[in-house]
Parts: C-alpha cells; structure tokens; sequence
C-alpha cells in the first residue's frame, strides 16, 4: 500500500517557513540548519505533488496550495500536539484568561491562538488586548492569568530593576527590529513638519517615539492618533502620516520610510512572556509552557 499521508516533521517545517517567510528564518524556528529545511520541503513539496512556495530574493510566500496545505497543516499539528498532552496527562481543562499587546504579530495572532484552542479542545480561552504597562504590573493585577508584553530594548532596559519593583522580567520570545513605516503608496518626498500618527501616551513604545523625536529636534506634528494598533494601520495605509512600527506589524500597503527621510535610528523590542505568580494553578503553569512553544 502506498503511503499516503504527511510526515509530521515536514509539515512543522512547513508552517515555520511560511511564518518566517525565509528558509534562514525558519531554520531558527526549529532548530535545523538551512539545507536541512530546504531537503525537508522539497520532500513535502514531491509528496503534495506541486510547488508549495514561490521564491524571490526577498525570501518565499506560499502558492495557492501551499495556502490550502497550510490550514490542515496547522490543524494536523495541533491535533497530535493536543493528542501526546493527553497520553501525559497534561491536557488543559479549565478557563484561562491572557493577556496581549495587540503589536504581537497581530497579523497572525488571531490564527496561532485559533491554533492552541484546537490543541486544547476542553480549554476556555479569554484574550483581551491590554496596554504593555498593565500586562507587566501583573504582581498587582489579578485580571488575567497569563500576560504577553512588548519591550523596548534600551541601555535603560538592560539595567537590572529596582528592589521591590512589579516589573517582571519573565521569558523573552521573540525579538523584533522597530522600523520608521508610511503608506506605500505615499509620495517618497515627506516634507517637515513630519506628520506623525500615533498611540495614546499609555503606549510606552509611543511616549519613546515622541521623546526620541524631541530629543533629536526633529520637527513633527501630530496629524493622527489613533486608539490601537490596527487604526495605526489604517491611518497610515490611508496616508496620514508616518509612524513606528515593530517589523511584524508591517503589514500590506506600508513599507519603510524611505531613506531621504531624515529620522533617528530606532532599538529592537522583545516580547516577554510574563513568570508565574507565587501559587498559581497547574493549569496555569501548563498552559504557559505551551503557549510559550507556540508564540516562539
């Protein structure tokens, strides 16, 4: 009989590279080298018997097969991930309440959550989209248990805190460059003042921008301020202004400023998983770990 299913292996490396979008990228993800990842899709790509990726200079997107293959990769993943939680008696049952920046890919967020709730059938999953500060006071804030926050990676940052500070450090998973972005369609010429579109003062990436403007002398204004990240997008899709962006939340219809726009250099940030509290409950702990597997 021939064999006529996928192998699992592959099909991880499969999903990695689509979200990487570069085999370098992928490689990271899960720990091979890049000649392995390439032999890895090429045998995935013989078996699904047609080209799975497009590749370019920029890297690789997905065909319109690796598109539909993508969908019952990740359900096929999560279901055997789902299936050996079981088997050692570590299968999440409960409600879980987390926490997140809405500048965590929000691109795919909706789709990597979507992934573990099909990991953990018999989990009740609450998010809700909570400003970095509050995720990380979460000494003192019990109203969720688990908080994914976005840091800027500063001299001030690398210090060790203060005692007695609410500031946990916890996990990092994911580290990404910030990035000057405008519409792509916007004319290249952005003359000063630039206009600037911005978060709330609560957003301590924006409050940075905002510093970091003044503190260069570079003229601004502010022609937009937005309420999350997604009206960010949308006003700067729709040429209002220019803003800072983690590389991640670049979407569609925005590309970099381009270099005759004169603006400082800008750090990377990192996404923190944040530790447990003292006591808290297995669930808890469990469904840490296994989002931690998954956001990486």
């Amino acid at each position: 009989m021939s064999q006529r299913a996928f192998d699992l292996a592959q099909l991880r490396t499969f999903v990695a590279v689509v979200e990487a979008g570069t085999v370098s990228g992928a490689a990271e993800r899960v720990f091979l080298s890049q000649s392995s990842v390439s032999e890895q899709v090429k045998k995935l790509e013989e078996r699904a018997g047609q080209p799975l990726f497009v590749r370019s200079k920029q890297g690789v997107t997905a065909t319109p097969a690796g598109t539909k293959l993508l969908d019952h990769a990740r359900r096929i993943l999560a279901m055997s991930e789902a299936a050996f939680e079981d088997m050692q008696g570590r299968a999440l049952d409960g409600e879980l309440r987390i926490a997140i920046t809405d500048y965590y890919r929000p691109h795919e967020i909706a789709g990597v959550l979507k992934t573990f709730s099909e990991q953990h059938p018999r989990l009740r999953l609450h998010v809700t989209v909570l400003p970095s500060a509050v995720i990380d006071s979460a000494s003192d804030d019990a109203s969720f248990d688990i908080g994914l926050s976005l840091r800027l990676v500063t001299p001030e940052s690398k210090r060790p805190a203060a005692t007695g500070s609410s500031r946990q450090k916890g996990s990092v998973i994911r580290r990404e460059k910030l990035v000057w972005v405008t519409a792509a369609d916007a004319d290249p010429r952005i003359a000063t003042p630039y206009p600037l579109v911005l978060l709330p003062s609560s957003c301590q990436l924006q409050r940075f921008v905002v510093k970091l403007l003044d503190e260069r002398d570079v003229p601004y204004v502010i022609s937009h301020s937005a309420s999350g990240v997604a009206g960010l997008q949308l006003a700067l899709k729709a040429g209002l202004g220019i803003s800072c962006l983690n590389e991640s939340s670049v979407g569609a219809g925005l590309v970099a400023c381009p270099a005759s726009v004169r603006l400082p250099a800008l750090p990377s940030v990192e996404f923190h998983l944040l530790p447990g509290r003292p006591g808290e409950d297995d669930l808890v702990t469990n469904a840490r770990a296994a989002l931690q597997r998954l956001f990486s």
